[in-house]
Protein backbone atom coordinates (compact mmCIF):
# COMPACT_ATOMS: atom_id res chain seq x y z
CA UNK A 1 0.00 0.00 0.00
CA UNK A 2 1.25 3.20 -1.24
CA UNK A 3 0.18 6.31 1.75
CA UNK A 4 0.70 9.93 1.65
CA UNK A 5 2.34 11.20 5.02
CA UNK A 6 2.60 14.92 6.10
CA UNK A 7 5.15 15.02 8.82
CA UNK A 8 5.06 17.52 12.04
CA UNK A 9 8.64 17.69 13.77
CA UNK A 10 9.06 19.06 16.71
CA UNK A 11 5.88 18.54 18.00
CA UNK A 12 4.72 18.67 21.50
CA UNK A 13 3.08 14.71 21.03
CA UNK A 14 3.53 11.97 18.77
CA UNK A 15 0.73 11.03 17.38
CA UNK A 16 -0.35 9.06 14.13
CA UNK A 17 -3.85 10.79 12.47
CA UNK A 18 -5.16 8.82 9.36
CA UNK A 19 -6.93 11.73 7.34
CA UNK A 20 -8.36 9.51 5.01
CA UNK A 21 -7.69 5.70 3.03
CA UNK A 22 -4.59 6.80 2.28
CA UNK A 23 -3.37 10.02 3.93
CA UNK A 24 -1.89 10.27 7.38
CA UNK A 25 -0.72 13.29 9.55
CA UNK A 26 2.03 12.22 11.88
CA UNK A 27 3.66 13.99 14.59
CA UNK A 28 7.29 13.56 15.80
CA UNK A 29 9.41 14.72 18.68
CA UNK A 30 12.45 14.54 16.90
CA UNK A 31 14.07 17.18 14.88
CA UNK A 32 14.40 16.72 11.32
CA UNK A 33 18.61 16.63 11.71
CA UNK A 34 20.22 14.04 10.52
CA UNK A 35 17.32 11.51 9.47
CA UNK A 36 16.25 11.21 13.19
CA UNK A 37 12.55 12.23 12.25
CA UNK A 38 12.82 10.01 9.27
CA UNK A 39 13.60 7.30 11.23
CA UNK A 40 10.78 7.70 13.93
CA UNK A 41 8.37 8.37 11.41
CA UNK A 42 8.94 4.72 10.57
CA UNK A 43 8.94 3.46 13.78
CA UNK A 44 5.60 5.53 14.56
CA UNK A 45 4.17 3.58 11.15
CA UNK A 46 4.84 0.11 12.53
CA UNK A 47 3.61 0.60 15.66
CA UNK A 48 0.63 1.92 13.91
CA UNK A 49 -0.04 -0.66 11.80
CA UNK A 50 1.31 -3.17 13.53
CA UNK A 51 4.22 -4.50 10.79
CA UNK A 52 8.09 -4.72 11.49
CA UNK A 53 10.06 -1.31 10.63
CA UNK A 54 11.58 -3.25 8.02
CA UNK A 55 8.31 -3.54 5.69
CA UNK A 56 8.08 0.68 5.42
CA UNK A 57 10.31 2.35 2.72
CA UNK A 58 10.31 6.15 2.16
CA UNK A 59 9.81 6.39 -1.48
CA UNK A 60 9.64 9.90 -2.07
CA UNK A 61 10.38 13.03 0.21
CA UNK A 62 13.17 11.76 2.71
CA UNK A 63 13.91 15.61 3.10
CA UNK A 64 10.22 17.11 2.89
CA UNK A 65 7.75 17.14 5.56
CA UNK A 66 5.32 15.64 2.65
CA UNK A 67 6.15 12.41 2.01
CA UNK A 68 4.93 9.37 0.01
CA UNK A 69 5.86 5.88 2.08
CA UNK A 70 5.35 2.36 0.58
CA UNK A 71 3.38 0.11 3.51
CA UNK A 72 3.75 -3.89 2.95
CA UNK A 73 0.89 -5.03 5.45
Amino acid sequence: MIIEVKVKPNSKREYVKRLDENRFEVGINSPPIDGRANKRLIELLSDFFGIPKDNIKILRGEKSRNKVVEVRV
